[in-house]
């Protein structure tokens, strides 16, 4: 069951910017942010920004999140994010997930679905009948010594040409089509500006997807619960 009245504020962190929106609000603010941009500066960037009442906060976080901390330092931001007090710095509630696995939250339609996210590097997140598992596939080996991030992501585009590139994501995306039995594959990031196409069974999913995963993150799992590892969202 939702809880209209829970005004969420949703943080998309991203190398380049950090999108802030959440609920009431269908278009994200950007916040700049880059190679040096740390935690605390995110927190403070935002409370900033922002001049709307908010109950809750959900972040999404560019790399690894186990027990609702970021697991490791960023690879494209500053430091300080691992130990940083999220709840303590915006006084309310606060959930983390990786970026890729609240995106997959705003983009669920039911069934069994596997959400990639091509950007700079490969995210990848499974809803299976409403349960959230974030998966880390990106550094899985591929080809040639190489990982699935190195051919997907943005290096892969460089490296390959955007022809090429778009022939492995096909590739890949039919290998774990049939690995994980999905319904459907959903692609967010912003590298699927460059796809020319794209298979039946596949769907692009907006990167403000991530706002409603942010909203959504609030939901709980069972009254009383709301492990975002396990997340348990709304019938579609």
């Amino acid at each position: 069951m939702e809880h209209p009245e829970m005004k969420v504020l949703v943080i998309d962190v991203g190398g380049t910017n950090i999108k802030v929106g959440g609920s009431g609000h269908e278009a994200p603010l950007k916040i700049p942010s880059g190679p040096d941009f740390t935690a605390s500066q995110m927190a403070t960037a935002v409370k900033k920004a922002v001049d709307w009442p908010y109950d809750a906060v959900a972040i999404g976080y560019p790399g690894p999140v186990l027990s609702g901390r970021p697991a490791v330092e960023p690879a494209n931001l500053g430091g300080g994010w691992v130990r940083f007090d999220y709840a303590d710095a915006f006084g309310k509630p606060a959930r983390v997930i990786n970026d890729a696995a609240m995106q997959a939250l705003g983009s669920y339609e039911g069934g069994r679905m596997l959400f990639l996210g091509l950007g700079t590097g490969l995210g990848s997140a499974l809803v299976a009948e409403g349960v959230l598992e974030p998966l880390e596939l990106a550094h899985l080996p591929y080809r040639k010594g190489r990982t699935y991030e190195d051919y997907l992501g943005l290096r892969g585009l460089e490296r390959m040409g955007r022809k090429k590139w778009q022939r492995h994501v096909e590739k890949v995306i039919a290998l774990f089509h049939h690995a994980l039995q999905v319904d459907y594959v959903v692609l967010g990031g912003g590298q699927t500006r460059k796809l020319k196409g794209i298979p039946p069974e596949v769907r692009l999913g907006g990167n403000d997807n991530a706002m409603l995963g942010g909203i959504r993150l609030w939901v709980p799992a069972q009254p009383g619960e709301g492990d975002p590892r396990r997340h348990v969202l709304p019938s579609a």
